[in-house]
């Protein structure tokens, strides 16, 4: 079962990919949210343009 802070970075992963609708064809769009070991985010992106 994930803990609240990794349903929260899987939430913000999803918003951060939106960012790249439009933008990143063929490829496809792609958010991430890392967390270190206390669940606090450690870094975070998305795939801003094809290529």
């Amino acid at each position: 079962m994930a803990t609240p802070a990794e349903t929260a970075a899987m939430r913000e992963a999803i918003a951060l990919a939106a960012r790249g609708l439009g933008r990143t064809r063929p490829n496809p769009v792609v958010g991430c949210v890392v967390l270190d070991a206390s669940g606090e985010v450690a870094g975070c992106g998305w795939h801003q343009r094809a290529g």
